[in-house]
């Protein structure tokens, strides 16, 4: 059984390689946005070792677990440094505590994401200028507006493809590759955060809760994206 298992997450390994690959052939330079989470450690791994030509990339907030930076080093040493971290611009940041204050993004839903625009959108969006396509670890099981995305679409907001391999894996298979391969995980994993992103943001989620119940908990589920990724989907893209 085991055996078959295996097989089966190579299999599946190997169908994102091709994806990725073709993306490389249809779309020149590609980046992929690393979250330092447990879909981000599968695809880190497919990408350093099997499509070296995609550049990776993670965004330090400045308001990340330390669980995360720990995850990070690891992912540095093993593969070589082959993740680049980029930043907030300090002047926007500074600007936006100002008016903020140090968690102002608790009092409204238009407060959290002008933080996430700055800490997260704003840096992406400077860093992928120039690529043609960026890869995602989205999963459709996530939540409902993830499960409406498509393995490859074009992406107005930031003005580039966007390639999600890993839309039809199972929570299950995710951690099935990540535990045949050996792989090193942010330890928050096994304290009931199956969803990591800032701190102060994050929480451990309750049982029978959602996975992404933890995130931005204090909102409307519909509304628990950081801007990345689509709040809803176009009318378009439902059709």
């Amino acid at each position: 059984m085991g055996q078959i298992r295996a097989l089966e997450l190579e299999s599946r390994a190997a169908a994102i390689r091709e994806l990725l690959a073709t993306a490389v052939r249809a779309h020149g330079r590609v980046v992929y946005a690393n979250s330092l989470g447990a879909e981000a450690v599968l695809l880190t791994d497919i990408i350093c070792t099997g499509v070296p030509e995609i550049d990776i990339v993670t965004i330090d907030t400045g308001r990340l677990h330390e669980e995360t930076h720990a995850l990070l080093e690891k992912l540095q040493r093993r593969y070589g440094n082959r993740i680049r971290v980029i930043y907030p611009q300090g002047s926007a940041l500074t600007d936006l505590v100002s008016r903020q204050g140090t968690n102002g993004f608790l009092r409204s839903t238009q407060a959290r994401a002008a933080c996430c625009n700055v800490r997260k959108v704003l840096p992406f969006r400077q860093f992928v200028a120039g690529y043609g396509a960026w890869v995602t670890g989205v999963r459709r099981e996530q939540s409902r507006v993830r499960a409406q995305s498509v393995p490859v679409e074009w992406d107005s907001q930031h003005g580039l493809y966007k390639v999600s391999p890993l839309l039809d894996w199972t929570e299950e298979q995710v951690w099935g590759y990540i535990r045949t391969r050996k792989l090193p995980y942010n330890v928050l994993h096994d304290r009931q955060f199956p969803s990591i992103g800032c701190a102060p943001c994050t929480r451990a989620v309750q049982p029978g809760e959602a996975n992404r119940a933890g995130r931005w908990w204090w909102e409307n589920p519909e509304s628990r994206e950081c801007g990345l990724h689509p709040r809803t989907r176009p009318a378009a893209a439902l059709a």
